[in-house]
């Protein structure tokens, strides 16, 4: 993990001009790295039943994956309604229905990249933006092991 580099991956469907940044290596990335580079590299989690290919995911977080799916599915029903027939497809509001499909796939993406490439899980992310909250106060210890401050 010595680069810092990013590379440049130009995914972009015909809809969209916007390249993606896709991090090379997750060592200059921050707390998240850090935190990764502790673990041991050849132990890894597999939910029971598994499939995804990911490690045990939470409940919100398969909701959150399964709702984003259902809705790149209607949102791509929704623009081929808005696109059929020639004049609708040079129409604003074909162009508007796919624009809508790409920023829930980039949505889709990203919470992919989180949990697969930064394997940061959900509770982390909160903390990030709500640090004074009770889930996620970080309690002393005093070193005895007796539990006591």
């Amino acid at each position: 993990m010595a680069s810092s580099s990013l590379t440049l991956l130009n995914l972009s469907l015909p809809f969209s001009s916007r390249p993606i940044l896709f991090p090379s290596t997750i060592g200059p990335l921050g707390v998240a790295a850090r935190r990764l580079e502790k673990r041991p590299s050849a132990v890894g989690v597999r939910a029971a039943g598994g499939g995804g290919g990911g490690g045990a995911k939470y409940k919100g977080t398969q909701m959150r994956e399964r709702r984003l799916r259902e809705m790149i599915e209607e949102k791509v029903a929704e623009a081929k309604e808005a696109c059929e027939g020639e004049e609708a497809a040079a129409s604003a509001e074909c162009r508007v229905a796919w624009d809508e499909v790409e920023e829930v796939s980039q949505a889709k993406a990203h919470l992919r990249l989180k949990l697969e490439v930064l394997r940061q899980d959900p509770l982390e992310s909160f903390c990030g933006d709500n640090p004074e909250t009770d889930e996620c106060r970080v309690y002393g210890d005093d070193g005895d092991g007796d539990g006591d401050e």
